[in-house]
């Protein structure tokens, strides 16, 4: 006991000394702000000398370091209170035996660089997520090191102080771990740095110059994972990437302000954090008006439907095969485009350049670049070859005039006709040489403006609604299966699964504009995606960079999406494909019930594996109508549990309304969330079944009147979603268990 308190007294010495350098250095910091400011105040004085170059750079390189000092500021504030949350000793094969700190950022001593904390992205902090105790080997860029890990050690730090530690050896069965995941969710995500786990870490830390798609199961921590890689790629290869470069595809703004406060404390910010639909319509230039994403999933929910017809219009525009009939229409527009090569360029009666050599510039040598971007590179190739033999040309004519005027002069005895002669030259030389030199300056200009740029909305609206244009491009259809297409567009409506059209069709034509060409894409929720949407984001990014992380069996949008990863895998050749099947989010007794409706899905998925966390059993209560005191009385014994993040969820948004109506009629201060909403943890939070996909409670109920689940693929995938909200508390209610696809026994 004795050696335990030693122990603790030499910890709290640790943190008492990390503190109070940390605040020397924030002292540091602070001196060096005022002090950069000074010159920077300074240097601006000056700028109003006429020599005022020194002061440009004096402003540049203030502004460096006040952007370094203001940096290091930040971070060191925000982990003043939580410096680290771990440590471990080790020893580097050659090197002395060390204990290094681990936390959210990195700090070294002034003056003997002794590491007081060290960041969990670094190399040597692998250690700690993935080594046994004893002899290790991790990853240094391209070398391998060895060494041997004495041990491993957690700490319990809240507001500066040491609660607590734990010597632990695997991750996955430590105090705490165990600890944040029976914490509250809306402090959860920022805390799993502290409890990354194996299986976890290797994604986070997986090939960065290589796509990864991801498979995880419901609570496995995909979207965590996602995010602390998107840390640890900047982390790593920040000096060498703009973090603008780098882009959040969420499901809607809604899972946007649900991460909102995670990344910050990872360090990252300036990222593009955007909605499928935003970012096309932002690189596009091409404002649409789309049908409510989720209508086609309520009337599907609604109705019933059980199994979608063969020929299903948004599973279509979802495939490759209608990636097939755009190619073959952008080919069609390329090759039309091409006939307008056939005339040569003149100015006046020469030949400049020959129309064959620039078909040839724009079918094969300039084949690599949208089309729009070869014309414009083929004007400039005429320009310059305008501008070249435009000197030539001139320089024939004038000596070509140069001689006949001087034969006129030599040749001619009889004054009157040698004068008439004489003159008719220089008048036409000096009206044809101007006039030369003009269409020399327009040449390129007018030869290229036969060149219309494309307009691509109403060319894609072209593509739904013209008949003959249609029998051309899709053969593979019946001739009933096109009318059909046809009919269902002959009213202007535009939804999600015309964007991957909309945006191939420019950037195959247009390019994506250097704005919105980003060089690494991060997308959660993936299985919500057509393969067409990857597909023509990997061609118009010009990258294959992309971090993937979804679940089938929350595919509820598969009518139009995806439904298996071998596709995805045939797309991205690259990828490294990982699985994860345990679920840090419920409890064992939550889960027992999801996996009964996992068990019933057609895509055949292992069953999730919750890490050894029990709670309460779920609990059913029976009521033949829906009873917003029944709800109440639910609502309030969560709340005396002390849980605040709590959630009603029900199958369809038509029943989100009605139950707040309800509720607040009671007196229940309730919410409904919207892909706009900002939650408001304060009240009952009433969510749609689709909704709630991406989003995690400490307790939720689940409410089925109206709109019971039916065992069809949608309802099983919309039931599981919801079953797997909850952390710590589940309530069904209903008039029988059936409702749930449960039986009643």
């Amino acid at each position: 006991m004795s050696e335990l308190k030693h122990d603790f007294q030499q910890e709290v010495e640790r943190l008492e000394y990390t503190k109070q350098y940390m605040d020397e250095i924030l002292a540091a910091s602070q001196r060096d702000l005022k002090a950069v400011q000074d010159k920077i105040k300074e240097s601006m004085a000056n700028l109003e000398y006429i020599d005022s170059s020194d002061s440009y750079i004096n402003i540049l390189t203030n502004s460096r370091f006040f952007e370094l000092a203001l940096n290091q500021k930040e971070s060191l504030e925000a982990v003043k209170k939580k410096p680290y949350f771990a440590r471990i000793h080790f020893q580097r094969h050659g090197e002395a035996e060390e204990l290094l700190y681990i936390g959210k950022t990195s700090l070294f001593h002034n003056e003997t660089f002794e590491p007081i904390i060290v960041d969990w992205r670094s190399p040597v902090a692998n250690v700690y997520y993935d080594g046994r105790l004893g002899e290790i080997t991790y990853p240094v860029r391209d070398e391998i090191f060895t060494g041997h890990l004495y041990s491993k050690r957690q700490y319990k730090i809240e507001n500066g102080e040491l609660l607590n530690f734990q010597d632990v050896d695997l991750t996955t069965n430590d105090d705490l771990l165990q600890e944040a995941l029976s914490g509250k969710a809306d402090v959860r995500l920022t805390e799993i740095v502290a409890t990354i786990q194996k299986e976890q870490n290797e994604i986070i830390r997986a090939h960065l110059r290589q796509p990864i798609l991801v498979q995880g199961a419901a609570g496995s921590g995909k979207t965590t994972i996602a995010l602390h890689r998107i840390s640890y790629f900047l982390y790593t290869m920040g000096e060498n990437f703009n973090p603008e470069q780098l882009m959040i595809l969420a499901p809607n703004k809604l899972f946007i302000d649900y991460i909102g406060d995670v990344l910050p404390e990872l360090g990252v910010e300036h990222i593009c954090q955007t909605t499928y639909e935003e970012y096309v319509q932002n690189a596009t230039g091409i404002k649409l008006k789309l049908t409510n994403s989720n209508e086609r999933l309520e009337e599907i929910v609604e109705d019933g439907i059980d199994t979608l017809p063969s020929f299903s219009i948004p599973k279509i525009k979802g495939s490759l095969l209608y990636r097939d009939f755009l190619d073959r229409y952008i080919k069609l527009h390329e090759q039309t485009l091409a006939q307008l090569f056939d005339e040569d360029v003149y100015i006046e009666k020469y030949k400049i350049m020959r129309g064959s050599h620039l078909k040839n510039l724009f079918l094969s040598e300039f084949a690599y670049m949208p089309i729009e971007k070869r014309i414009e590179r083929i004007k400039k190739v005429v320009q310059a070859e305008v501008k070249r033999k435009a000197k030539s040309v001139l320089a024939t004519l004038n000596k070509r005039y140069e001689d006949i005027i001087g034969k006129a002069l030599n040749g001619l005895r009889d004054p009157d006709k040698r004068r008439e002669t004489v003159t008719k030259f220089i008048d036409e030389r000096d009206e044809r040489i101007p006039k030369i030199k003009q269409e020399a300056k327009s040449a390129a200009t007018t030869y290229m403006r036969r060149f219309e740029k494309a307009k691509i909305k109403p060319m894609y609206r072209k593509f739904l609604t013209d008949r003959v244009l249609l029998r051309d491009l899709t053969p593979e259809w019946t001739i009933e299966e096109q009318e059909r297409f046809i009919q269902f567009h002959l009213k202007e409506k535009w939804s999600l699964e015309d964007l991957a059209a909309i945006y191939y069709l420019h950037a195959k034509i247009k390019g994506v504009a250097d704005q919105w060409k980003m060089r690494v894409v991060f997308i959660d929720e993936v299985q919500d995606y057509s393969l067409f949407q990857l597909a023509a984001l990997k061609i118009g990014l010009e990258t294959d960079m992309f971090t993937m992380v979804g679940d089938l069996a929350q595919g509820i949008h598969s009518y139009r999406s995806l439904t298996e990863w071998d596709p995805v895998l045939n797309l991205f050749p690259r990828a490294n494909y990982f699985t994860l099947q345990k679920s840090y989010r419920t409890t064992i007794e939550i889960m027992e019930v999801a996996n009964k409706i996992l068990s019933k899905m057609d895509e055949a998925l292992p069953l999730v594996e919750p890490v050894v966390r029990h709670g309460n059993e779920p609990t059913f209560v029976q009521s033949e109508t829906f009873n917003a005191e029944i709800i109440d009385d639910i609502y309030k014994k969560i709340q005396q549990n002390g849980h605040k993040s709590i959630a009603l969820i029900c199958k369809t948004a038509k029943e989100a309304k009605t139950y707040a109506a309800s509720m607040n009629a009671a007196g229940v201060e309730s919410q409904v969330l919207s892909e706009e909403s900002n939650l408001n943890e304060a009240k009952l939070l009433i969510v749609p079944s689709y909704l709630a996909k991406g989003l995690e409670f400490d307790a939720v109920i689940i409410a089925a009147y109206d709109s019971p689940y039916y065992d069809t693929p949608i309802d099983r995938k919309l039931l599981y979603v919801a079953l797997t909200r909850a952390m710590h508390e589940l309530y069904l209610v209903g008039p029988n268990k059936g409702v749930f696809l449960l039986d009643d026994n």
